[in-house]
């Protein structure tokens, strides 16, 4: 029903209880004559008779009474999303649940929230950190945060910024082994693998004469959480494959180094992602615009 009929509902109703088209008619600044009308028109629209007409009286038909239900709640519910609208933009409250790699969850992220969190004091966030992809719908995720193009068609992506995943190590092991000068290199230098749900993430891909090659690397560290490789990696114990974003910082300040930049060039932008047929409290809109406006100005090398 187009949204400009919203009025001809209301008279409806005023007709309904008040027992007169004039009468409405009044209460709405309209003549007895563009009152009819206006009824008439919804009856053609609608193919029915909603009022019985005599000279002492108005009654609803049967059609009009379960019309008039319907109308009354159609009303009721549009009143009720204006006042939980207007509650919401005055104090925005609630929580929101939220799934996020471990790494970039505890530096990153954590530190976003805490600035939104005292922006809106009454927002709580219940965080889930894990490197393995969450299921937004089966785990009543609000907003999730990943490396790579989902496979979910169903949700939204919105990109937070983009990256590419690096290999990297501490300068002190690259003193101490030498930076090495082919992917392959690698297989006899201690490496650092991230395992999730999937299995270890042992595979890193690169590019050579425009072709994707696969490095497979037998003996390696491994931890689930992608903020243990990080570490391991900033204390010198192998070479990680991480998502630049991540180690932005320690990149800059020096307590790590890339290598073989020429050849791992695997995009690895950062999305965030929430279900598309739901309806976005003001609370989760908010931090929406807010996450998009801070990854946009991330500094990265």
């Amino acid at each position: 029903m187009p949204f400009d009929r919203l009025n001809d509902l209301r008279l409806f109703l005023d007709a309904v209880q008040l027992g007169s088209f004039s009468a409405a008619g009044r209460k709405h600044g309209l003549s007895p004559a563009a009152a009819s009308a206006c009824i008439q028109r919804m009856e053609a629209a609608l193919s029915v008779r909603l009022f019985q007409r005599t000279t002492r009286q108005l009654k609803l038909t049967e059609a009009g009474e379960t019309y008039r239900a319907y109308c009354r709640q159609a009303l009721e519910l549009l009143e009720e999303g204006e006042r939980r609208l207007q509650q919401e933009q005055q104090a925005l409250s609630g929580v929101i649940r939220l799934s996020a790699p471990s790494d970039l969850g505890r530096n990153l992220l954590l530190d976003c929230l805490d600035r939104f969190g005292a922006e809106h004091p009454g927002v709580y966030f219940s965080l889930s950190l894990n490197d393995t992809p969450a299921d937004l719908i089966g785990e009543d995720i609000d907003l999730a945060i990943r490396y790579g193009r989902p496979a979910d068609s169903s949700l939204v992506a919105r990109q937070l910024a983009a990256s590419r995943r690096v290999v990297c190590a501490a300068p002190p092991l690259l003193q101490k082994l030498g930076a090495p000068a082919h992917p392959q290199d690698l297989a006899s230098l201690p490496t650092l693998t991230l395992t999730t749900g999937h299995g270890p993430m042992n595979e890193w891909r690169y590019r050579e004469r425009g072709e994707t090659r696969t490095l497979r690397l037998e003996r390696t560290r491994q931890s689930n959480d992608g903020e243990v490789i990080r570490r391991w990696a900033l204390q010198g114990h192998g070479f990680a494959y991480k998502s630049q974003l991540d180690i932005a910082q320690d990149l800059q300040a020096g307590r790590l180094a890339t290598v073989l930049d020429d050849y791992f060039t695997e995009p690895a932008p950062l999305h965030l992602l929430y279900p598309g047929h739901r309806l976005q409290p003001a609370r989760i809109r908010r931090l929406i615009d807010h996450l998009l406006e801070t990854f946009a100005g991330t500094p990265r090398k």
